[in-house]
């Protein structure tokens, strides 16, 4: 092989490696953010639970609780 042919070869692999490299990086930023908005996403979650099971806790104790508690109907 010439040297012309190996520099060829040396400068097609170099700017393989480079497209491979940039790409890993944009893959490896991309993974962070998801892993990031995941966490996020998983707090909302936990939160509106919760606090599902706050009013439905409420609305337990209110259908079972004293009717003397219960505000009088709308047409009083």
């Amino acid at each position: 092989m010439s040297d012309a042919t190996l520099d060829d070869r040396l400068v097609e692999l170099e700017t393989r490696l480079a497209f491979q490299e940039h790409s890993l990086g944009e893959l490896s930023d991309a993974l962070a953010d998801l892993r990031s908005e995941n966490a996020r996403l998983v707090l909302m979650l936990h939160r509106a639970l919760d606090e599902l099971r706050q009013i439905r806790a409420g609305l337990s104790t209110d259908l079972t609780g004293d009717p003397g508690l219960e505000p009088p109907p709308p047409h009083y």
